[in-house]
């Protein structure tokens, strides 16, 4: 007698459902249908694309009527993520970001009420007019993600990320944003004003949308496995050592060293170590998002100026110039060698 017992056949699989296509196709598929709703926005997109695979967030600039609200909005719509706007005022407090514990009157408890720091995307629009003290518990949301109230401390969503806005035009009531904090943010976006070719883009566009539902529902969505998946394929993009140095002699240059460090004479504080990490967390992101398993020199000169213009602030004589940062970078990518 065979002891063997024979196995069963395997169950057929279930065609009901669809393949997924792969992460990479899905998060070009994202990409193009974000372009086809924002108009002139290639390099921000890109970039808040950039921000979640690494898990970084983002600073934008520019002057009101843009479109950026609309654009981390739609970013929000195809993350398929939970998405919060906080009005940054002189009068906000930290507890309108991380919540408060409120007295329950028929259980005599404290109960715990998360703030709008508890969702994926968090839009803080005009960051630089909250108060220390709110940039101090966005700092802590942004740095570890988590928040400490009442004396207890509570994770954060994954994906996490904050896009802040700040307006170049009103100075009146902004507390400028510390250095630990600017220092937090991996890109730094400037967003300019369309010339005549790209305004009537704009104007076909917004008069041809028919309802801002329809227009929110024709965008590809990922899913959270999406995210984790691409943050595991750009973690393991290949950098070179050449390119490892090109990075290393582009930040120290802000420090004075290397043959572009006679352009560190105009810096007050220079791009710290976290400069040369976001940057090849970057350049890793932008490979893999156009198809490639390893960086390029053009990665790094493409992402230089929103990566490290915002870590870098110049002396009092050089902002009295009219010098900025952004130009900075620029002048130090055209006096170093690639390789």
């Amino acid at each position: 007698m065979n002891s063997f017992r024979q196995q069963p056949p395997p169950l057929p699989a279930d065609r009901s459902a669809p393949e997924r296509p792969p992460v990479q196709e899905l998060f070009n598929s994202a990409r193009d249908s974000m372009k086809q709703h924002l108009v002139g926005h290639h390099r921000l997109i890109e970039r808040l694309l950039a921000a979640v695979i690494t898990g970084g967030h983002v600073i934008i600039e520019g002057s009101p009527g843009l479109a950026k609200t609309r654009t981390v909005n739609t970013f929000a719509t195809v993350l398929n993520a939970d998405f919060v706007r906080i009005q940054a005022t002189p009068d906000l407090l930290p507890a309108d970001l991380t919540g408060t514990s409120i007295y329950e009157q028929h259980s005599a408890t404290f109960n715990f009420m998360p703030g709008p720091l508890f969702n994926n995307v968090v839009l803080m629009d005009e960051i630089n007019r909250a108060p220390p003290k709110v940039q101090s518990a966005l700092l802590e949301a942004m740095g570890e993600q988590q928040i400490t109230a009442s004396g207890k401390t509570y994770p954060l969503s994954d994906p996490f990320i904050v896009v802040a806005t700040q307006n170049p035009i009103e100075h009146e009531g902004t507390y400028p944003l510390p250095e630990a904090q600017l220092d937090r943010f991996m890109f730094f976006v400037d967003v300019q004003m369309p010339d005549p070719a790209l305004e009537h883009e704009i104007l076909d566009l917004v008069l041809n949308e028919n309802t801002a539902h329809s227009d929110a529902t024709a965008v590809t969505r990922l899913q959270p496995q999406d995210i984790k998946l691409a943050r595991q394929q750009a973690q393991s993009v290949f950098i070179s050592d050449a390119v490892k140095d090109y990075i290393v002699r582009l930040v120290t240059a802000t420090r004075g060293y290397g043959a572009a460090g006679a352009e560190s004479k105009v810096v007050e504080h220079a791009a710290s170590p976290r400069g040369s990490i976001f940057l090849a967390r970057a350049a890793q992101a932008r490979a893999w998002l156009n198809g490639r398993d390893h960086t390029t020199p053009e990665d790094i000169s493409v992402l230089a100026p929103d990566v490290l213009s915002g870590r870098i602030i110049l002396n009092y004589h050089a902002q009295a110039r009219g010098v900025t940062s952004r130009e900075l970078v620029a002048r130090i990518l055209d006096s170093t060698a690639v390789v």
